[in-house]
């Protein structure tokens, strides 16, 4: 049997499978995206593809803090896309 690499929403606390997360990512360049391959350069951040989970990061600021820089409205917004699937 395969091991399911495990990874922690920065959010909720859950522990989920890394195919249900959504990596977000500061690069070298101290730009901040969404890595929808799971493989980009940089200092990562695990985010539940949920609604719930994106408005908890966003009030109590966990994404600025575990990428260690601020993120701003674009990356919210652009993170909202990804989840809904546009």
């Amino acid at each position: 049997m395969k091991k399911i690499p495990m990874r922690k929403c920065v959010a909720t606390g859950e522990q989920c499978p890394k195919k249900e997360l959504l990596r977000i990512v500061r690069t070298p360049e101290g730009t901040v995206c969404v890595d929808t391959t799971g493989k980009a350069n940089g200092r990562g951040a695990y985010l539940k593809k949920s609604m719930e989970a994106l408005e908890a990061a966003k009030k109590k600021n966990v994404l600025s803090r575990a990428l260690e820089c601020n993120v701003t409205e674009d990356v919210y917004e652009e993170i909202r896309k990804v989840i809904a699937g546009e």
